[in-house]
């Protein structure tokens, strides 16, 4: 079925909301304002096209989650030029979670534009508002090309909502990873660390290592306790949260 053609149509009055959604969110002009419309339909509020059918923005939340990942990745890729393939996984995971979604597209006001029916807004526990967003971006990819979507991705929604800096000082922040994995584990996590004496005269460096139930499960060194510490933890997190 060919979306653009079956909801292009002239704007009028009724559009007006929509066209200045568009413009407050994303900066741009709408070629066919029904895509995004449609973007913002859920499936408990489907609309019948005819024989039977019923169109709602499952199908463009699908194409919008591959084309935000897609943005994200190449965002990431040119942003940590000497990052490997683990890390970059890892916080594309954070940049694309329900989470991070979720929370941009209420930033962004859809709760008060989506189209559904009451009881699945409290049935989704706001996921339908990420899964709009994506859906929105959807539309924006099949009316305005990946070019434009990558642009407004990029310098628009994610400059403007998501934390890069934070989301990567909270995946190296492997200590509290730890920390955290061992209290809802239940297992005792001790760091143990000490100065070296035979780097003191040259600057400080420092050892720890990491004991979970008093077994070693990581160690790391570096030019200050907390540096040591984090190296130990990244170590062990590797062991323990794989």
């Amino acid at each position: 079925m060919n979306l653009r053609r079956l909801f292009r149509r002239r704007p009028n009055r009724d559009d007006r909301p929509y066209y200045a959604l568009l413009n407050r969110i994303f900066g741009i002009v709408p070629n066919n304002v029904e895509l995004y419309k449609l973007a913002l339909v859920h499936r408990s509020a489907s609309v019948g096209v005819g024989g039977g059918r019923t169109v709602n923005n499952e199908r463009l939340e699908f194409l919008g989650d591959a084309v935000i990942e897609a943005v994200v990745s190449e965002l990431l890729f040119i942003a940590y030029s000497e990052a490997n393939e683990g890390f970059l996984s890892k916080l594309r995971s954070r940049m694309v979670s329900r989470e991070t979604l979720n929370r941009v597209a209420i930033e962004l006001g859809l709760p008060e534009v989506i189209v559904a029916h009451p009881s699945s807004l409290v049935a989704s526990r706001n996921n339908i508002y990420g899964d709009a967003f994506e859906a929105l971006v959807g539309a924006l990819y099949l009316d305005q090309g990946y070019e434009m979507t990558n642009r407004v991705l990029i310098d628009g929604i994610f400059a403007e909502y998501v934390d890069l800096e934070a989301i990567e000082q909270t995946e190296k922040d492997f200590k509290s990873r730890v920390i955290e994995w061992g209290q809802k584990q239940h297992r005792s996590v001790i760091f143990r660390n000490r100065e070296c004496a035979d780097h003191v005269e040259l600057a400080p460096h420092f050892e720890a290592e990491l004991l979970v139930d008093g077994e070693r499960m990581g160690w790391g060194d570096g030019r200050s306790k907390k540096e040591a510490e984090q190296f130990a933890a990244q170590e062990a997190y590797g062991r323990l949260c794989r």
